[in-house]
């Protein structure tokens, strides 16, 4: 069974909406954690919409289980990281306009332009994940990179709009993750996995976690959030 990573960017969003100091992602934490959560996600962008600088210094010192930190690959925010010193860093693309990140991060092609910040990660002993699209060509680069893991973006699976696509995206996540672990990558996935969608993804063989969070905040909202990550992880048992 995989891990859970669970993502609370959406607990700092509703807190900004009325710029309140509640409700506090930090407090999010912790009841995920009891909950059953394996691990904290956060997202600080550049513009620091939603995950301040604050929330993930406290999240470094009070957590007990891994803390995963989404970022994109831009020197400010490899400071942050060097500062913190997560237990992994997951390296997405990031636009001002977007609502949530839209795709994996362009790796083939862009290699020489990448590697000079990554090595400042590398040498500072942080593992590094790529959020990625299920592309050969991109998992390809990400390994040639040498970062130890890759997170598959399950966008296309998520949204599917009928059974047959969803069976389609499914194959095509399967067979990014046996050409990934091939590779010798530890395979991560994410991003819009729900409770009607994640068990198919939880029974793949060989991923390491699972990292997803909108799901279960807003099934939070009705039955409380350590219930929400308990019924996940049910969900990823079954």
């Amino acid at each position: 069974m995989p891990l859970l990573s669970v993502n609370i960017d959406h607990i700092a969003t509703l807190r900004e909406a009325r710029g309140t100091p509640y409700p506090d992602p930090v407090h999010g934490a912790t009841l995920a954690v009891l909950g059953g959560a394996d691990g904290i996600t956060v997202h600080p962008r550049e513009d620091r919409r939603h995950i301040k600088d604050r929330d993930v210094r406290i999240l470094k010192q009070i957590l007990t289980v891994p803390l995963t930190l989404e970022m994109a690959l831009i020197p400010q925010m490899v400071d942050l990281a060097k500062e913190i010193s997560p237990a992994l860093v997951t390296l997405v693309p990031e636009k001002r306009a977007e609502l949530t990140t839209e795709g994996g991060l362009a790796v083939a092609g862009v290699e020489e332009r990448l590697r000079a910040e990554l090595q400042r990660l590398f040498d500072a002993g942080i593992p590094v994940s790529i959020f990625i699209d299920p592309d050969k060509t991109q998992i390809k680069a990400a390994a040639g990179l040498g970062v130890p893991f890759i997170e598959l973006h399950t966008g296309a699976y998520a949204n599917s709009r009928s059974p047959q696509e969803e069976d389609h995206e499914f194959r095509i996540l399967a067979e990014a993750l046996e050409f990934a672990l091939g590779l010798g990558l530890k395979v991560n996935a994410g991003h819009g996995l729900h409770y009607h969608n994640t068990a198919r993804i939880a029974r793949l063989p060989g991923i390491h976690a699972l990292h997803t969070g909108h799901g279960i905040i807003a099934h939070a909202v009705f039955v409380g959030l350590e219930r929400a990550v308990r019924e996940m992880k049910e969900i990823m048992r079954g």
